[in-house]
């Protein structure tokens, strides 16, 4: 039998909540909680981890849904689903910027609901599926000496290393730039890092690999590579100092 959808409500309008709730019990999922307040949903949240966050963006209290979605996402990555009874172009501006997964306005119907919880499911399986035995045999040939191979539509794209300037970490992916484009790469940061001629490349940061060629300046706290000023942490410069003495 497979584990139910978890999800949890944060609504203030306890009516609305609890006809949400019956709603997605009817449904199959299990509701971890009913919340009203952003404060108590973030301590919902370590206490029993949802799958997914059903959000009132116009939340009473100390934070809001926008401001509790920001909070949540600095230590968890729970995808958000916004209720909203109407949404001007500055909340839904704010709300863009925690990468909901929907937005659901009220009044709305069961079927709405519905749409938008096994949309939201379906993307989740989509990102977080494993890739078979075949593909991960097809992503140790990804990277080679002198380049990279980055799936586009159909086909594989050679980049060389060379042109590489960093690779920013994006969830289960890596978005490399590269002096003309960025590609994206199904790979993790980790994965790209143990896989990249340590001759050239540093990771610098958790969310980043750089080519150490191509660093314009060194600051206290960060590089800067082109235009784009990249974190380091003290250990990793000097580390970094160290490598550029050899160059």
């Amino acid at each position: 039998m497979e584990d139910k959808t978890k999800i949890l409500i944060v609504e203030d309008e306890m009516i609305i909540a609890a006809n949400i709730s019956l709603q997605l019990t009817e449904l199959g999922y299990e509701v971890t909680g009913i919340v009203p307040r952003g404060e108590d949903a973030l301590k919902q949240i370590e206490a029993n981890k949802p799958d997914i966050l059903l959000l009132d963006i116009n939340l009473k209290g100390a934070l809001d849904g926008i401001e509790t979605a920001k909070a949540m996402q600095k230590n968890n990555n729970i995808p958000i689903i916004y209720l909203t009874a109407n949404v001007d172009d500055a909340h839904f501006n704010r709300a863009k910027t925690t990468h909901p997964y929907g937005f659901i306005t009220k009044p709305f119907k069961k079927l709405d609901l519905q749409r938008t919880i096994e949309l939201t499911i379906s993307q989740i399986a989509s990102e977080t599926k494993e890739p078979d035995h075949a593909e991960q045999q097809n992503s140790e040939s990804f990277i080679l000496s002198d380049s990279v191979f980055v799936r586009h539509n159909n086909s594989m794209v050679k980049v060389d290393i060379n042109d590489i300037l960093y690779i920013e970490a994006e969830r289960n992916y890596c978005r490399i730039y590269s002096k003309t484009k960025e590609h994206l790469l199904v790979m993790t940061l980790k994965d790209m890092d143990e896989k990249l001629p340590s001759k050239h490349f540093l990771r610098v940061h958790r969310s980043y690999i750089i080519n150490i060629s191509k660093i314009n300046e060194v600051a206290n706290s960060h590089i800067v590579i082109g235009k784009k000023a990249i974190p380091i942490s003290k250990s990793l410069k000097e580390e970094l100092l160290k490598r550029l003495q050899t160059l």
